[in-house]
């Protein structure tokens, strides 16, 4: 990292420039292409979801009142509302996917090694899928409801980090069992879900591919008690039995044993867990369960956090390509704050980064500073002044 570099070019040379050109000669992104190049796009993509810009009239604002500065942002054409709008209209949103996925696997080699919420090696995944509603007059494609539109993403996220492993963008009448005829199991990779995903057909195949689920029973379950385990009541657990599908096309669909665990929550809310894994505490597939709020959180932080409920275009590659670029900046920023040793959140990151694009600071001063003047307010000793 180069002294007095912009803040935004310091954090745009962690990213693997060399895969995304490759990606881009693929899909001929710039093809006949004069003065507004894929590059060019990503970059003013990315300062719009770093800085918090709602329109392109306000990304092309903001880019223009400092003209000296855009050469060494890494931006090489001129920079307009037309330009940007036909680059999203055009240019394939595939490449911003792939190139996400590239900074996923990035991501998710520096968080292999953190921690879980619970005492296991395997690595497991949270799957669920959030709407984001849209005009159907404006989106006609994403069609929802009768007077409505919407996208679907459904995500699989890794629980090391936060990372999404694996998205796919669907509209919003997509059932999100259907995912799990696209999603390639991991061996020996836990994947919990809620009851949206209670489809025993597409579970066994699953299990055949030797993967384990953790989901939660529906209220009309029925089933044939096998084998009961003992359990310690004073936990919450109620039971422990491994059960056999009794209903002709569920025992169909799954031929073989699964395991029912009933557990009551501090709250007094009773909870039954299905899952194919025989041999786990069975408090630790409650805990598993339990971890799975991590997916409904990362999709409130980037709802909050980047820009994927006001979009720049209305076509569906226009669309995809706001969001995949989303995606990327925030695994970039995670991938920065793994490989400079940060203690920030993610959130912390994004809201310095936010007013410091400009900047020449280093950024590496410039995050941990801000880390060490937060620890100093939170001095219960230090007095604060209203």
């Amino acid at each position: 990292m180069h002294s007095g570099n912009l803040v935004f070019a310091q954090l745009m040379e962690f990213v693997p420039w060399h895969t995304f050109r490759r990606l881009v000669a693929k899909y001929r992104g710039d093809f006949n292409v004069r003065s507004f190049s894929c590059l060019d796009q990503f970059l003013s993509m990315a300062f719009a979801q770093l800085t918090y810009r709602e329109s392109l009239r306000d990304i092309e604002a903001c880019l223009r009142a400092q003209p000296t500065k855009l050469y060494h942002m890494g931006l090489r054409g001129t920079v307009s509302r037309s330009a940007l709008a036909d680059a999203n209209e055009r240019r394939d949103w595939r490449i911003y996917a792939e190139f996400a996925q590239a900074l996923i696997r990035t991501a998710r080699r520096l968080y292999a090694q953190d921690s879980l919420s619970v005492d296991l090696a395997e690595t497991v995944y949270a799957l669920d899928a959030t709407t984001i509603d849209l005009c159907l007059s404006l989106f006609p494609w994403a069609k929802f409801r009768t007077t409505k539109a919407a996208v679907k993403l459904h995500t699989l996220l890794d629980l090391r980090g936060a990372i999404p492993s694996f998205i796919h963008i669907s509209d919003g009448k997509l059932h999100d069992v259907n995912v799990l005829d696209v999603l390639i199991t991991e061996p020996g990779a836990f994947y919990v879900m809620d009851r949206a995903y209670l489809d025993f057909e597409r579970l066994y195949r699953l299990h055949q591919c030797q993967g384990f689920f953790v989901t939660r029973a529906k209220s009309n379950f029925k089933f044939k008690r096998v084998y009961s385990r003992p359990v310690d009541r004073s936990t919450g657990l109620i039971c422990d039995q491994e059960i056999q599908l009794v209903v002709f096309y569920s025992q169909k669909a799954y031929p073989e044993r699964l395991r029912r665990i009933r557990y009551r929550d501090g709250e007094g809310r009773g909870l039954v867990f299905l899952t194919n894994h025989m041999t786990l505490a069975p408090m630790t597939i409650c805990e598993l369960y339990r971890s799975r709020w991590q997916v409904e959180l990362f999709f409130k932080w980037i709802k909050q956090h980047l820009r994927i409920k006001r979009f720049f275009g209305t076509s569906e590659n226009a669309v995809k390509t706001q969001i995949w670029i989303a995606v990327a900046v925030y695994v970039l920023v995670a991938i920065v704050r793994k490989r400079l040793n940060l203690e920030l959140s993610l959130h912390e990151m994004l809201q310095i980064l936010s007013v410091m694009p400009f900047e020449k600071t280093p950024m590496f001063q410039l995050l941990t500073c801000s880390a060490a003047a937060e620890n100093f307010n939170d001095d219960p000793n230090q007095l604060i002044l209203l």
